[in-house]
């Protein structure tokens, strides 16, 4: 494919995401600078950095589009380390033949043999261009401009970013920890305990016989008994029940210290070339004063 042949309609290719031969994103095209004897797009500036801070520029050489995407023929660590020029309103051309340098293309000047190539120059399209375009006799030979981007583009509204970090979210699982069991067994013990018990004894009882009493006296030999009796402990056992007896749970709840490491993410960004300040931007302040977990 020679370069730019595919591209009739410069302003389609703003917008567009860039994308490198490996499939790999590189960023958002923002400018195209178009040959100002053809009106074909040669170059276009494509926003590259953590932020998108940074514009660098790809040759259209070899690229196709692809509905929203632009598939160069270079990598992205080319378009990274290419030479860093401002993206103003033309190259100049000491700044172009670095740019074929660093990409290893031969200028399309060298490949038509030299052809009233070496003064040849860039008009833009897009806002302004009729402007532009009327005073394309007046420019300085070899200089290159670019189309502006056109369409909602022009917000300038930069690509959001999202910060994630992980946070610890605890919570509390039931698990068997043991069991208990309520059982009885039959033991033996001696008990002592005190009984009254009663026997009979014998005793003589002596009495005098009175004058009058009728009583018939005989001599001679005689006996007589009588019964005795006592009583002794006799000993009987029985089961009665004395108590009920159960097992229950108490839930307890105590507190206890859960430690873990999370990662989170922190932003920077690098600043464009030549813009003063410390380079951390807003999200540093959060980095250092941010909660902690």
């Amino acid at each position: 494919m020679t370069q730019g042949e595919a591209f009739t309609n410069p302003d389609g290719l703003a917008g567009l995401t860039a994308y490198d031969r490996t499939g790999e994103k590189i960023g958002s095209v923002e400018q195209v600078y178009l040959d100002d004897r053809s009106g074909r797009p040669e170059w276009v500036t494509v926003k590259t950095g953590l932020f998108g801070m940074k514009q660098s520029f790809v040759p259209l050489a070899g690229a196709r589009r692809q509905g929203d995407q632009l598939h160069v023929a270079t990598t992205k660590e080319a378009v990274k380390d290419a030479p860093r020029i401002d993206a103003d309103q033309h190259i100049e051309p000491g700044e172009e033949h670095e740019l074929y340098a660093h990409y290893g293309l031969a200028r399309p000047e060298a490949a038509a043999g030299g052809m009233a190539g070496g003064n040849q120059t860039r008009t833009a399209t897009g806002t302004g261009m009729g402007d532009r375009a009327g005073m394309a006799g007046t420019r300085s030979p070899g200089a290159r401009e670019f189309a502006t981007r056109s369409g909602a583009a022009d917000t300038g509204k930069a690509e959001d970013m999202v910060r994630s970090e992980e946070r610890l979210r605890v919570g509390t699982e039931e698990e068997v920890v043991g069991q208990a069991r309520l059982r009885k067994v039959v033991v033996t013990e001696d008990v002592k305990t005190s009984v009254p018990v009663s026997h009979e004894e014998v005793r003589v009882v002596r009495e005098p016989i009175r004058e009058g009493d009728r009583t018939r006296a005989d001599i001679g030999e005689a006996e007589t008994e009588v019964t005795l009796h006592a009583e002794h402990a006799v000993v009987s056992k029985e089961s009665v029940p004395v108590e009920r007896v159960r097992l229950e749970t108490e839930k307890v709840t105590e507190t206890q210290e859960v430690s873990d490491s999370v990662r989170k993410e922190q932003i920077e960004f690098d600043r464009a070339k030549g813009e003063r300040g410390h380079g951390k931007g807003d999200d540093w302040r959060d980095r250092k004063q941010g909660p902690r977990h």
